[in-house]
C-alpha cells in the first residue's frame, strides 16, 4: 500500500494525469499480489483501496502543492513498466531515489530558457526588436522571483502575482528606459503579455481536461479550479502594473517584414519558445527538441491558415489537433507521455493579446470592448481544447 501511494502521490504531484495515474497503478497493483484496486484522485491527495483474499484495506495520502516534472513522470513510468522484476521494498527505495532527484536544470537557465521563450512568443504576436528584448528581460527576472518564491514555499497564488508584477513591471521600466534613448516600441501590448506567459497554467488546465475525457470528473474539477485561480492572481498582477503605469493597450499593426523571411523567422521563434518551455518544465533534451518541432510545424501551419484567410479559431483547431495526434504518435513510438510535448506548443499558441485586452478593458469600464475581446480570446482557447480532445477521441485507445 505504502508502494502505491507513494507512486501515485509522486505521479500527481509532477503533473500527469489521474487517469494516467489510475492506469499505471492498475498496473502495478496486481505485480504487488492484490487482486482488485480502486483509486480515486484530487488535486491534493489521492486515495487508493485495494483487495486481497477476502479483506480489503483503504488508505489515504496528502500530496502536496502541485508541479510540473516531466522528467519525473518519464521515470515512473518507466519503474511502473519494469515493476515485475522487483519487490516492493525495491520498488519503494526506487521511488525514494526518483523523489530525491534534483531538477536538471538551474535557475539560471530556466531563467534564460523563459526570457528565450518570451522574446519568441513576442516575435510570433508581431512585436519587434525592443519588445522582444524587453519581454526577454521581464520574462527571466519574473521567473527568477518565481523560483526564489516556490524554494521558501510561498503560497502558489501570490506567487503567480508576484512574479506578473516583476515580470510585467521590468518591461515596463526597459520600455520606459529605451524610449528615453530613442528606442521605438511600436507593440507594446505583444511584448508585455509575453513578459508573463510563463505563468500560464497549461499543464494543470490540460490535465485537467483529460482528465473530464475519461471521467475522473474530481481530479478534473480541482485541477482546472487550481488553473483558474493562478490565472486570476496573474490577472492581478498584471492588473497593478497596468493601472501604476497607465499602460497604453492601444494595438499598432504588426512588425512588416517581407513573406518569406517572416515565414522563416516564425518557424525559429515557434522552436525556441515551445522549447524553451519545455525546459521550464524540466523536459528531458529530446523532449524539449521534440517540443520545439512540433511547435515549429504546428504554430507555423496555423499562422499560415490565418494568413490565407482562416478565422482564428478553426486554425487554432487544427494546429491543436495536429499536435494531440503527433504527442499520441510519440507515446507510442518515443515512449514519451501525452501531456509532456503537447502542453509546450499548446501554450505559444495561447491568445494572450487578448485575454490582456479583456483584463485592462473591464478594469477601464470598456465594457463592450472588453466582451468582444473576452469573446475572441474564448473561441480561440475553446478550439485549442477541442482539437486536444479530438485527438484523444481519434487515439485506438
Amino acid at each position: 500500500m505504502e508502494v502505491l501511494l507513494s507512486f501515485g502521490a509522486l505521479m500527481l504531484q509532477a503533473g500527469n494525469t489521474a487517469v494516467r495515474t489510475r492506469g499505471w497503478i492498475d498496473v502495478i497493483a496486481p505485480k504487488l499480489g492484490f487482486e482488485a484496486v480502486a483509486v480515486n484522485a484530487s488535486l491534493d491527495s489521492i486515495t487508493v483501496s485495494v483487495r486481497r483474499g477476502n479483506g480489503w484495506l483503504t488508505a489515504i495520502r496528502e500530496i502536496g502543492p502541485p508541479g510540473v516534472n516531466v522528467l519525473r513522470v518519464a521515470q515512473l513510468e518507466q519503474m511502473a513498466k519494469a515493476a515485475a522484476q522487483h519487490t516492493p521494498a525495491e520498488i519503494a527505495t526506487a521511488l525514494a531515489k526518483i523523489e530525491a532527484g534534483s531538477h536538471q536544470y538551474s535557475s539560471i537557465q530556466i531563467a534564460a530558457a523563459v526570457g528565450l521563450a518570451s522574446a519568441g512568443f513576442a516575435f510570433i504576436n508581431g512585436a519587434g526588436l525592443p519588445e522582444m528584448l524587453a519581454a526577454a528581460m521581464g520574462g527571466g527576472c519574473g521567473q527568477g522571483l518565481k523560483s526564489w518564491l516556490n524554494h521558501r514555499r510561498v503560497n502558489h497564488y501570490a506567487v503567480a502575482a508576484l512574479s506578473a508584477i516583476a515580470a510585467s513591471g521590468v518591461f515596463f521600466l526597459v520600455a520606459a528606459a529605451g524610449s528615453q534613448f530613442g528606442f521605438r516600441f511600436a507593440q507594446y501590448p505583444a511584448g508585455f503579455i509575453a513578459s508573463i506567459l510563463f505563468l500560464v497554467p497549461g499543464f494543470p488546465l490540460l490535465a485537467g481536461l483529460f482528465d473530464l475525457l475519461q471521467y475522473q470528473t474530481v481530479a478534473a474539477l480541482s485541477r482546472l479550479a487550481y488553473g483558474l485561480m493562478i490565472l486570476l492572481a496573474v490577472a492581478f498582477g498584471l492588473s497593478i502594473v497596468v493601472g501604476l503605469g497607465g499602460v497604453d493597450v492601444t494595438r499598432q499593426p504588426p512588425l512588416e517584414l517581407a513573406y518569406a523571411p517572416k515565414l522563416l523567422f516564425r518557424c525559429v521563434a515557434s522552436f525556441i519558445a515551445a522549447g524553451a518551455f519545455a525546459i521550464l518544465f524540466n523536459s528531458p533534451p529530446r523532449t524539449a527538441l521534440a517540443a520545439g518541432l512540433l511547435a515549429l510545424v504546428a504554430n507555423s501551419l496555423r499562422l499560415l491558415l490565418i494568413d490565407f484567410g482562416v478565422m482564428p479559431a478553426p486554425a487554432a483547431f487544427l494546429a491543436a489537433l495536429s499536435i494531440g495526434l503527433a504527442a499520441l504518435l510519440a507515446e507510442r513510438h518515443l515512449d514519451v507521455p501525452p501531456v509532456a510535448i503537447a502542453v509546450a506548443p499548446i501554450v505559444i499558441m495561447i491568445p494572450g493579446i487578448l485575454a490582456f485586452e479583456t483584463i485592462v478593458f473591464f478594469n477601464q469600464g470598456q465594457m463592450l470592448d472588453a466582451l468582444r475581446a473576452f469573446a475572441s480570446c474564448g473561441f480561440i482557447v475553446g478550439a485549442l481544447a477541442i482539437g486536444l480532445a479530438s485527438a484523444r477521441v481519434l487515439s485506438p485507445k
